[in-house]
C-alpha cells in the first residue's frame, strides 16, 4: 500500500486553501497526478506545510511527521508536492531538492488538477 504525505505551502495552506480540499478531493477521485494510484491501494497519511518562506526547516518538518506518526506505525512511502509549491513557489527547486535529499522516498510534483486559468471566468 502506498502511504502518501502531501507537502504544501504554509501560507497557502493557512490562508487560502479550505482545508486543502482540492488535494483531498483529487486523491479521493484519483484525478490529476493522483491518477497514478487508479488501481493501487493508497491512502493519505498526512499533510504538512513547508514551514514558511523560504522553507529553511522543511527537513525538520518532515522529521516531525515521522515522530508524530510513530505511535501509529505510519510511514509515508511517497511524498507529493502540492501545486501551491510545484506551480507557484519561487523556492520550489530548493524545497524539492532538500526533500529529495533527505526523505529517502520518492518525491512527486503535483496533486490536483483544479488550478483556475483566471479568477473571473
Amino acid at each position: 500500500m502506498e502511504k502518501i504525505l502531501i507537502v504544501g505551502c504554509k501560507n497557502t495552506m493557512d490562508d487560502v486553501c479550505i482545508g486543502c480540499s482540492r488535494c483531498l478531493v483529487a486523491f479521493n477521485r484519483r484525478q490529476g497526478v493522483f491518477e497514478i494510484y487508479e488501481d493501487t491501494d493508497a491512502e493519505i497519511v498526512g499533510m504538512v506545510g513547508c514551514g514558511g518562506c523560504p522553507a529553511p526547516a522543511i527537513v525538520t518538518r518532515l522529521m516531525q511527521v515521522k515522530l508524530w506518526n510513530a505511535p501509529m506505525n505510519e510511514k509515508p512511502t511517497v511524498i507529493h508536492i502540492a501545486p501551491c509549491i510545484a506551480e507557484q513557489c519561487p523556492h520550489k527547486e530548493e524545497i524539492i531538492k532538500k526533500i529529495t535529499a533527505k526523505a529517502g522516498i520518492r518525491v512527486i510534483e503535483g496533486t490536483h488538477p483544479y488550478v483556475p486559468q483566471d479568477i473571473f471566468a
